[in-house]
């Protein structure tokens, strides 16, 4: 019998043990991977007893996981994984400095709560936003303001923990369990024990100073006790803060300048290298840093400061820095826009130089959690550096310059003979390097399967007997998390990379750089789409949690179809498919997404490839068809809205949804009736389906403004773009009308012609999918270089002034909700510039992530529900605060459907708006 079927009965929760789920958590965020036993979901904390008790009577290990974003192979391993953060993920009480949490509550959802009282917990990972408390506990997780606030040790008051025999002990008064470690840490010499504060190597028996045994578990990697619950102490908000951004001609030049900022008093102090920041500069979603830096700088020190006084302290830094030659300029980053935009890619550098691998020579996590004294940081880099030249490697720095710990990756390829054998010894010598300068070898990311190798040879034959002792205390069986910390394998075994079959080939038709497998296989599993508040991706991994409803876990789930011997028969596995479902196709994984995992033209080509096994459904035919769809309902309006409802069981559409309503006074009829301008630059606009037959009066109003701002405008009504087929998988439809697209539009005589569009999701497509769809055609760039939204070219006429707006929204609120692809491709600065040019208005941009809609995604029967609860996360509350006379702009046709039915307001395209005052 499997262990699901055995274990599952046991508990309130759930336990998988099918292939995908296995896979899925067979890798975290480290070069390694092991396939589990099975994966358990608990809901509470009898289920983990129950869990525990039941496998220590199979004798099979327990692994407890948070987010799996460990660097250090931690929360992989041949075990049952205990996967915290689906059900076990409240906060079960808040009461000024204290919190007691379970183990998957985020640290951001934490701080958002602690904030209303004005406090925050202190350890401050990069990885915020998905990182559990749990898993912080873990690995002893420190943060960019571990200089002010330590380490996750140093604000853990109480834990709840369940012991490998299914005990629950009291750790602060356990008599036996204390006075066993206290026989084991009986004369025992600790002066070989790291002098470095900040370290999360080994088990922290420096810290057992009483009869509390708590900060023995934190940093134990799950390898002594099961957490279930966390008293943590918080700290109170910085009531003012500012940053410096200093510029520098070099690496060791920014790391040199560490030491006026700490005399400052600053609460971090962060590097970031040109290799890091050149890789921003190509990201949408950082584009606002290139804007504001200085010069083209080699190095980035970014200083921030805490209290009333840090503008004042950052001016200070300023003059220092100057005097002593440090730089050649100084930011002041005092206002909150700037702060954010500098911090957001501050806490991008894991992220931003993962984007950089190709193939399978990626940024490899082995040394990249040593730390040494700040005054020792300058010759301790200077050595690193040689080290990784004269093995011929290259690396990005980042990092905390305050604490000493820059978190340098090499790029190593696994897959070559050699270097995996080079790695080791790069790893070996750098571990001796750190120990030299005063450092540790892990000092915020652990041990895990990475480091634990090392552990006896740095921490001495003795030292290192006492953590074997306290290990067989705890778990006498070796079954919570066996092989971390002590006791382990070589740091070369389980490698991810080394361990996968040569993929088969897979002919596509949509075009993958490097193909099919490689495009997926970018995922490092980091984890970004398993933000819950924060930006779009992933908007059905926000609504259930589900690891294989993130991007990562789709993406994971697609390189093991792609790994298989037949890919093109796994594509069409029915189990994959339901994992594939619920992906919304927004498009934000492709620049949230760090390594810009396309999952969007993943899920076509899967579709695509799963209608060649098992046909293509009608559902999908008809919305493939949808331009065809809206002509014939338009034509034949008002009857065809009167017979589009009962047509709902045939195509499984729900009940509740209320259909658009075609118009007869479509707007190529009203634009073919009127007199159009004849004189000014032409541009072509893009009459896609929905603004041609169902919102015309958003066509109208897109042709008057831009013959009002100079232009003679050609109305380009025939054909579809190809969006519709795309997002159905009917990938040979879509490329036939890509090319006829493109033939219409393909200019050579006219090459500055603009091509705009209201509706992002098809205007982008000329942008972004032809590439694939059409590789290798000369017509993609040319016509992708000329798309542009219509309120991109608003914008320039009101700047211009050609374009000139009344004052009629005078003290007016409006709200802003972008569409998901004109987020992903463009941006939505544009939009939000456009209207912020309506005198004395308003304007706020709402980070309210996906609406839910998804074009016919929220009509389908099956994904109604799961499209209104990712609606009602955070875009309906956000609507619901708003006054009633507030303006709602929102510029996806879908967008403007799901808050007409999820909130009962009316939203406008933002042109519309614009019409009204012009």
């Amino acid at each position: 019998m499997s262990l699901a079927r055995t274990l599952g009965p046991l508990l309130d929760g759930q336990v998988r043990d099918d292939g995908y789920t296995l896979h899925l958590y067979s890798s975290d965020a480290s070069m390694y991977a092991i396939e589990p036993l099975a994966v358990a979901f608990p809901k509470h904390a009898d289920d983990v007893r129950a869990l525990v008790t039941a496998c220590a009577g199979l004798g099979v290990p327990v692994l407890p996981r948070g987010a799996g974003t460990s660097l250090a192979g931690q929360t992989v391993g041949r075990a049952v994984v205990v996967d915290f953060s689906r059900h076990m993920n409240r906060i079960l009480e808040l009461d000024g400095g204290m919190a007691r949490v379970q183990p998957g509550v985020v640290q951001d959802q934490l701080n958002r709560a602690a904030a209303k009282q004005g406090m925050m917990f202190g350890p401050d990972t990069s990885t915020s936003n998905r990182a559990t408390i749990g898993g912080m506990i873990g690995n002893n997780s420190a943060g960019s303001h571990s200089v002010r606030y330590g380490s996750t040790i140093d604000h853990v008051e109480a834990l709840g923990v369940v012991l490998a025999d299914a005990s629950t002990p009291d750790l602060a008064a356990d008599e036996r369990l204390g006075a066993a470690v206290q026989d084991i840490l009986k004369n025992l010499d600790l002066s070989g024990f790291p002098r470095f504060w900040r370290h999360s190597g080994g088990y922290r028996l420096d810290r057992v100073t009483s009869g509390d045994l708590t900060p023995l578990i934190v940093g134990s990697e799950g390898t002594l006790a099961v957490v279930t619950e966390a008293t943590v102490r918080l700290v109170p908000k910085p009531a003012g803060r500012a940053i410096a951004v200093g510029h520098f001609t070099g690496t060791l030049a920014a790391v040199a300048a560490t030491h006026e900022a700490l005399a400052l008093d600053a609460a971090s102090v962060e590097l970031m290298d040109r290799a890091i920041l050149d890789l921003s500069r190509q990201r949408v979603d950082y584009a606002g840093l290139g804007d504001i830096l200085e010069g083209d700088p080699e190095a980035l020190l970014f200083v921030e400061f805490f209290g009333e006084d840090a503008a004042d302290r950052v001016e200070k830094l300023a003059g220092a820095w100057k005097a002593a030659g440090h730089g050649y300029h100084t930011l002041r980053a005092l206002d909150a826009a700037t702060r954010e935009a500098v911090l957001k890619v501050r806490k991008a550098g894991l992220g931003l130089l993962m984007a950089s691998s190709v193939g399978s020579r990626r940024p490899l996590a082995f040394v990249e959690d040593t730390a040494v004294p700040p005054q020792a940081l300058v010759p301790y880099v200077e050595e690193f550096a040689a080290i990784l030249d004269r093995h011929g490697m290259k690396a990005g720095f980042y990092g905390h310059c305050s604490v000493g710990c820059l978190h340098i990756r090499p790029f190593v390829d696994l897959r070559v003979p050699g270097e995996v054998a080079a790695m080791r010894e790069v790893a070996e010598e750098i571990a001796e390097l750190a120990v030299r300068h005063g450092g540790v070898n892990s000092s915020e990311h652990g041990d895990g399967l990475a480091r634990s190798e090392f552990n006896e040879r740095l921490f001495g034959g003795e030292v290192y007997a006492a953590m074997r002792a306290v290990k067989r205390l705890f778990d006498p069986g070796n079954l919570l998390n066996p092989g971390k910390i002590v006791d382990a394998a070589p740091m070369t075994e389980h490698l991810r990379d080394p361990g996968r079959p040569e993929p088969v080939h897979l002919a596509t038709t949509l075009d993958f750089a490097g193909g099919m497998h490689a495009a997926a296989d970018r995922c490092m599993n980091i984890g970004a789409c398993r933000k819950d508040a924060a930006g779009v991706m992933c908007p059905s991994y926000m609504a259930t949690r589900e690891e294989e409803h993130s991007t990562r876990g789709r993406a994971n789930a697609l390189v093991k179809a792609l790994s298989s011997a037949d890919p093109k028969a796994a594509l069409g596995e029915e189990r994959l498919h339901g994992i594939l479902d619920l992906c919304l196709e927004c498009k934000a994984c492709k620049s949230e997404c760090p390594l810009g995992v396309d999952m969007a033209s993943l899920k076509s080509e899967a579709l695509h490839q799963y209608h060649q096994t098992h046909g293509v459904p009608l559902r999908s035919r008809v919305f493939g068809a949808i331009r065809t769809l809206n002509r014939l309902g338009a034509a034949t309006a008002p009857i065809s809205n009167w017979f589009a409802p009962p047509l709902r069981g045939l195509l499984g559409l729900a009940r509740q949804r209320p259909l658009p309503r075609f118009r007869r006074d479509t707007l190529p009829r009203w634009h073919a009736r009127r007199t159009a301008k004849t004189e000014g630059q032409e541009v072509i606009l893009l009459a896609d389906s929905f603004t041609a037959f169902t919102e015309p009066d958003i066509g109208r109003a897109a042709v008057e403004l831009l013959e009002k701002a100079g232009y003679r405008v050609r109305l380009a009504a025939e054909g579809c773009c190809g969006r519709s087929s795309l997002s159905k998988g009917l990938l040979d439809r879509a490329k036939a009308m890509a090319d006829d697209t493109l033939a219409r539009l393909w200019a050579p005589e006219a090459p500055d012609v603009p091509i705009t569009g209201l509706e992002p999701s098809c205007l982008l497509t000329l942008k972004d999918e032809y590439a694939a769809l059409l590789p290798g055609d000369p017509r993609v760039k040319a016509v992708a270089r000329r798309a542009r939204l219509v309120p991109e070219l608003l914008l320039e006429a009101i700047d211009d002034g050609r374009l000139t707006l009344g004052d009629g929204l005078r003290g007016r609120t409006i709200v802003f909700h972008g569409h998901c692809h004109e987020k992903a491709v463009t941006g939505t600065a544009a939009t939000r510039a456009l209207l912020s040019r309506i005198p004395g208005a308003e304007v706020i941009e709402l980070d309210a992530g996906c609406c839910g809609m998804a074009g016919s995604f929220g009509f389908e029967a099956e994904h109604y529900e799961l499209s209104m609860k990712i609606g009602g996360l955070r875009l309906f509350p956000a609507l619901e605060q708003t006054a009633p006379d507030t303006l709602i702009a929102a510029t996806g046709v879908s967008c403007r459907q799901q808050i007409a039915h999820g909130a009962g307001r009316t939203a406008r395209h933002p042109v519309e708006i614009i019409h009204l005052v012009s």
